[in-house]
């Protein structure tokens, strides 16, 4: 059997940093949850073969979703765990027995909805036969500044060399889910982190600056004029 391509979608988190009284995956862009966008762009490419959404076991909104102009390849799973590491570990959990080892694994932010078609293109282009895995990044563009304790500058830091991670982050199922196993999932904040502290060198894809995270309600309002201007919209 051919290796399979499975989107996976933490979608469990509350979003406290959002401040909205409803979780930011289901903040309304365009007239639709930020998450139904995220599950479109993934549920709508071709190399794409499921897309597996995590939610929290007290999740009442997922169903409300409207899906039927979709490919039929998306399932939920109320799984999800405190962190998003917790999430994704749990996911690929549910996964055991339906998955060859050999899988890749995409694991998308619910929070992006601008994925563009070309970033998923690069990633498995770029990694079909990477004994590691990788994950889409961005060179970092702009002078970084450490603060102090007082918000003032304590130190301007080379930007030489880094790169600003994205998702998809696209690992072997096999491969994530027992650097998962062993991650202090409490600290891992990407699924890159688990996987190198594993000993392995994820490499890094070339992402886009579209493929924007909505983090405050601000970021909205940016969502929808990228989105609004995609052309390869499922």
């Amino acid at each position: 059997m051919s290796v399979r391509h499975i989107a996976l979608v933490p979608a469990a988190g509350s979003g406290s940093r959002f401040g909205a009284a409803a979780p930011k995956q289901y903040a309304d862009l365009l007239g639709q949850p930020l998450l139904r966008h995220a599950i479109a762009r993934l549920a709508g490419h071709p190399r794409i073969d499921r897309v597996v959404v995590v939610l929290s076991a007290d999740d009442t909104r997922f169903a409300d979703l409207d899906l039927a102009d979709l490919r039929p390849i998306v399932d939920a799973r109320a799984c999800g765990g405190d962190t998003r590491a917790a999430s994704v570990l749990a996911g690929l959990r549910s996964l055991a027995g339906e998955v060859a080892a050999d899988d890749w694994i995409l694991v998308h932010d619910a929070a992006r909805p601008c994925l563009p078609a070309a970033v998923i293109d690069r990633l498995v282009a770029t990694l079909e036969g990477d004994p590691v895995g990788g994950i889409a990044a961005l060179p970092v563009a702009d002078t970084l500044k450490r603060a102090d304790g007082d918000a003032r500058i304590d130190a301007t830091v080379p930007r030489d060399g880094l790169w600003a991670a994205q998702t998809p982050q696209m690992f072997r199922f096999g491969v994530l889910l027992e650097a998962l196993e062993h991650a202090d999932l409490g600290r891992v904040t990407d699924e890159a982190g688990a996987v190198e502290a594993r000993g392995l060198a994820p490499r890094l894809v070339e992402g886009d600056p579209a493929n924007l995270k909505v983090t405050y309600p601000r970021d909205l309002a940016l969502a929808a004029h990228l989105l609004s201007a995609m052309e390869d919209l499922p």
